[in-house]
C-alpha cells in the first residue's frame, strides 16, 4: 500500500488530501492517487469545506485546529494540510485515518 499520501516533515507531517463537499457525512473513503479521499459534510463556499477538513483532521489525530494548515488547494478539490506535531509519524497517521 502506498503512503505517499503522507509524508514527514521536520517537526511535522504533510497530507495530500482529495475533498469531497456536500457529502450526507464526513468520512474517510481511502486513498486514491497517492491522496486520502475524504467525504465532507460542508459546502464548498466561503471557506466552509475547508474548515470542516480542519475540523476533522484535527479531531481525528487528536491536535488543535491551530496545528493544521491548508498550505496548497485552498480553492481546490485537492489540497496539501500540514500538520505541526513533534509525535505523529506517518504511520499512526495512517492507523488513525484508515481505520
Amino acid at each position: 500500500m502506498s503512503r505517499a499520501w503522507c509524508s514527514a516533515l521536520p517537526g511535522a507531517l504533510r497530507l495530500a488530501v482529495q475533498i469531497t463537499p456536500n457529502a450526507k457525512k464526513t468520512e474517510v473513503i481511502g486513498v486514491l492517487d497517492d491522496a486520502l479521499k475524504l467525504k465532507l459534510q460542508a459546502q464548498p463556499i466561503e471557506g466552509k469545506a475547508n474548515e470542516a477538513l480542519i475540523k476533522y483532521l484535527s479531531g481525528e489525530l487528536g491536535v488543535p485546529k491551530s496545528a493544521l494548515t491548508i498550505t496548497h488547494g485552498l480553492t481546490n478539490k485537492r489540497k496539501l494540510v500540514e500538520v505541526v506535531s513533534a509525535t505523529l509519524t506517518p504511520e499512526q497517521v495512517a492507523r488513525i485515518l484508515l481505520k
